[in-house]
């Protein structure tokens, strides 16, 4: 417990502002173990001497889903790590955070996580999709110094403007520039974002910021295909392909975008190409299924 709350500090030292300690229940009322309580810890003298006042300043919400956005429940996807769910990670991951464990076991000590995503699609003839995904992890300060300088990174966009006041598709189209830098949109998605139905904002809204996260945490020296991205994405299929995914690019050049990530309620669909050159993802359409 001392090295983990020495990490949390550590993250904090580096966004104060962004950070904060989410948790399944209140910290008051975690186990350690079996009959462990936390109040054991709390009453040593390291926990006394700051320790465990800082982790209770710094636990603002619980439970999970007190940060999750507006209508947000992540009951169509689970997670899980060498055999065992741990949904508190994948609530960690799917909100682009920083995952947290106890170093009780040697596979909590790494900086990095892959976890088993299993994900409900809409397509019926897939049902569900299962794909590996990384998460950053941090159970001690030194895998802290591994994520210094996303960290960093992170609070400089924050400065900004917060993404998470977005509340029309209008504000995602004027402030694109701003939250989205590494996206560019065809003329026609003006149209598409400034007439997104409401119940489309929030969901369009964080699939245009994983997109951009994954686009800046890019590594082209490991990942050779392309970015991580943070939902399900997949290539449509020859026949719609050649039908409903050609579309005059930036350049004035016909282009495939038959990659496509979905988005609910209905069928929601993005269609987009990474061009990896530039580092950029052009974005054609934001709407109905194509042929809908």
């Amino acid at each position: 417990m001392n090295e983990l709350a020495k990490a949390v500090i550590a993250v904090a030292k580096e966004d104060r502002q962004g950070t904060e300690l989410v948790m399944r229940d209140s910290l008051k009322a975690l186990q350690l173990a079996q009959g462990h309580h936390v109040s054991r810890w709390a009453g040593t003298p390291s926990a006394k001497n700051g320790l465990w006042a800082f982790l209770l300043k710094m636990q603002a919400k619980w439970p999970h889903d007190k940060v999750f956005p507006d209508g947000e429940t992540f009951s169509d996807v689970a997670h899980s790590h060498e055999g065992e769910a741990v949904p508190e990670l994948g609530y960690a991951h799917l909100m682009g955070g920083v995952g947290i464990s106890l170093l009780l076991e040697d596979r909590w000590d790494a900086d990095r996580l892959t976890l088993v995503q299993e994900q409900l699609v809409d397509d019926e003839d897939v049902g569900a999709v299962i794909t590996e995904v990384e998460l950053r992890h941090v159970a001690s300060r030194e895998h802290v110094e591994a994520h210094r300088l996303w960290i960093q990174e992170q609070a400089e966009a924050a400065l900004r403007g917060d993404l998470s006041a977005v509340r029309t598709g209008a504000d995602l189209w004027e402030r694109r520039e701003t939250f989205f830098p590494h996206l560019r949109f065809l003329p026609a998605v003006e149209a598409q974002l400034r007439g997104l139905k409401q119940v489309w904002v929030q969901p369009v809204r964080k699939r245009l910021a994983e997109m951009e996260r994954a686009i800046v945490v890019w590594d082209p020296g490991t990942r050779r295909d392309g970015p991580q991205w943070g939902s399900y994405v997949t290539p449509e299929h020859e026949g719609r392909k050649q039908e409903f995914c050609v579309f005059v690019d930036l350049d004035g050049e016909p282009q495939y975008f038959d990659s496509h990530l979905r988005f609910t309620p209905g069928a929601g669909r993005l269609h987009f190409r990474f061009v990896a050159e530039t580092r950029r993802a052009h974005i054609a359409h934001i709407g109905d299924k194509l042929d809908d």
